[in-house]
């Protein structure tokens, strides 16, 4: 199983000081971050895509292309890049020279996105969201398989054979779709046999297994073979020394995100005992120490029929910076080992 980190690049305060990280400050930690996952062994590193006052990454492809001058292995992906509201020939091209920047190491993460301002900020009609996403999807994939394209749609002008380069180091660009809850969204992966990455921020991650099955299962109908697909999940989280200083870090900031976002769209208050009780062994939020997060890694990936990949989305409005290079270096150095070791004597 591959372990990484993805993150929103939100505004961070430090809570020993009170004073909220500069723009340009949180840029240079972000990074500092990356090194510090590759350093210790972790797989991937995703940043996200949002157009809000509160997050600075409305540009991934710019961040993790500085990311990727700065680490030697890890593997650099979107989290999401929303395709309903982007141009899929300057997003292949933006990834492809990322791949030629890494030395191959890009990936996309592709979504309609949880947040809507996109839509109105490049003249989309929200009425759109979901043909957006199919159409843009089906060019993205056809410009992967072929540099020149025929193609022809509702939403964006045809394409004529016109050529798109650069083309990337890897032969096909990883490309994964990201779903939320939408049984239609998985079935679409299954059917095109792209790799399913499923966002969980709340509830029980094991309530996602019928949806898993359902990816799969559409996956077969299509004739794509098992051993082709690939399942990864989304999860908040943050690693330390002991569960109760992980538990007591991350709080403070996911109350005030999640309380913000909860008021935005008439969700219930955030309340510290909801919090602790997604910490536990079958939540959502995989907060703690190195024994307790590897444990419900692995626990959960058994819980969803077995997964290729987790990510740990550790953005958090009120962390420390040094927290959080400790929590990726547990992340690599501890709970990987712990879980590789798991899976390994299981499946021996």
């Amino acid at each position: 199983m591959q372990i990484g980190i993805d993150s929103f690049v939100s505004t961070v305060t430090d809570p020993e000081t009170g004073t909220q990280y500069s723009p340009t400050q949180r840029m240079a930690n972000l990074l500092e971050e990356i090194e510090q996952a590759d350093r210790s062994g972790l797989d991937t590193f995703g940043v996200g895509e949002h157009h809000r006052q509160d997050f600075l990454d409305s540009a991934p492809s710019l961040i993790l292309a500085a990311a990727a001058a700065r680490t030697q292995r890890i593997r650099l992906n979107s989290a999401v890049t929303v395709l309903s509201a982007a141009d899929p020939v300057r997003v292949f091209q933006q990834f492809a020279t990322l791949d030629l920047l890494s030395g191959g190491r890009a990936e996309l993460v592709v979504g309609r996105g949880s947040f809507t301002e996109a839509f109105p900020l490049f003249g989309l009609n929200l009425g759109d969201y979901d043909s957006l996403f199919a159409e843009k999807l089906d060019l993205l994939l056809a410009i992967r398989d072929n540099p020149e394209v025929h193609w022809a749609g509702r939403h964006r002008p045809e394409l004529k054979g016109q050529g798109i380069y650069p083309r990337p180091v890897q032969e096909q660009l990883p490309i994964w779709v990201g779903v939320g809850g939408s049984p239609e969204s998985f079935v679409r992966a299954g059917a095109l046999g792209l790799p399913l990455m499923v966002a969980i921020i709340g509830g029980e991650p094991r309530r996602f297994r019928p949806l898993v099955d359902l990816y799969r299962e559409a996956a077969r109908r299509s004739g794509h073979a098992p051993e082709d697909l690939k399942v990864s999940i989304h999860v908040p989280g943050l690693i330390a020394d002991t569960t109760e200083e992980a538990a007591d870090l991350f709080y403070p900031g996911y109350e005030q995100m999640f309380g913000r976002i909860g008021r935005e769209r008439g969700f219930p208050p955030v309340t510290r005992a909801g919090y602790d009780a997604m910490r536990g062994p079958t939540g959502a939020l995989f907060i703690g120490d190195p024994d307790t997060v590897a444990a419900k890694i692995t626990s959960v990936s058994e819980d969803l029929g077995g997964l290729d990949r987790i990510t740990l989305q550790m953005t958090n409005e009120i962390l420390s910076h040094s927290a959080m290079l400790r929590s990726v270096e547990l992340l690599g150095t501890e709970v990987k080992p712990r879980v590789t070791a798991v899976l390994a004597g299981a499946s021996g």
